[in-house]
């Protein structure tokens, strides 16, 4: 995701948040845990440091927007305490802070946490106890099941609708194509990975001529790299976080 993406899309997420709260607000006087009549505390998780810490941008753009919206005298005269810890893309680290936003911090709903293997160690302790884990800033298709993650809500598109337009692409200007693929070796990679392979349909099998997957724990992906370039591969599918799309290309 490009910065400027990054913060058109943290910025609306904000807007519709606060657009939620200060309906909520207005509509009863009984708080659950995080919310008074002075102030709405509010949980965040992102990557400052680490292998996607390009996306920390996001947790700084909804923290300044925040601040803005606090010094305009807040929603219905509430102030909003935007707490937001680094996990260096960890999902070990995001279960920490997680844990600490809710049973320490005691917020009200942790919002717009990034990345998916970060929110999927998190998804089943946030609907345990009932703490709205809210806009997840992820598009897999896993959020979409509010029958078993009610208190889970998604915000970005989904990655296997965005990779099927991709292939469509492909299928129409370059049917002939010979495709390689990168991507992350977890649930966004797979899930993207898969939204593609499903937009080829039946031509996939002969279009793509290698697939590589890495770990975000490698410094370089020069090897894989090498190894896709010694196919006769004529079009490059980048499914990589930025650190990783930087190095590509």
């Amino acid at each position: 995701m490009p910065a400027m993406h990054a913060r058109l899309g943290a910025l609306a997420a904000a807007l519709a948040l606060t657009a939620a709260l200060s309906t909520a607000a207005s509509a009863q006087k009984k708080y659950d845990t995080g919310a008074s009549d002075t102030e709405i505390k509010i949980g965040n998780i992102m990557p400052y440091s680490g292998p996607a810490s390009a996306y920390g941008v996001i947790g700084k753009t909804e923290e300044a927007f925040f601040r803005k919206i606090n010094a305009e005298g807040g929603i219905n005269g509430r102030k909003i305490n935007f707490i937001s810890y680094d996990d260096a893309y960890s999902p070990p680290k995001t279960v920490e802070q997680a844990r600490k936003l809710v049973e320490s911090d005691e917020v009200l709903l942790i919002f717009n946490s990034l990345g998916t293997p970060p929110n999927s160690a998190i998804q089943k302790y946030m609907n345990s106890k009932k703490v709205p884990q809210l806009f997840v800033a992820t598009g897999a298709t896993k959020w979409n099941d509010p029958k078993e993650f009610p208190w889970t809500m998604g915000w970005q598109p989904n990655y296997q609708s965005e990779a099927q337009i991709y292939a469509k692409y492909m299928l129409k200007n370059h049917p002939d194509a010979k495709i390689a693929v990168l991507y992350q070796n977890d649930d966004y990679g797979k899930d993207y990975l898969k939204g593609f392979k499903d937009g080829l349909g039946a031509k996939g099998s002969s279009m793509i001529v290698i697939e590589e997957s890495y770990e975000v724990s490698e410094p370089t992906i020069d090897s894989h790299i090498v190894k896709m370039k010694s196919t006769d591969a004529d079009v490059f599918f980048n499914i990589t976080t930025p650190k990783f799309a930087a190095q590509a290309i």
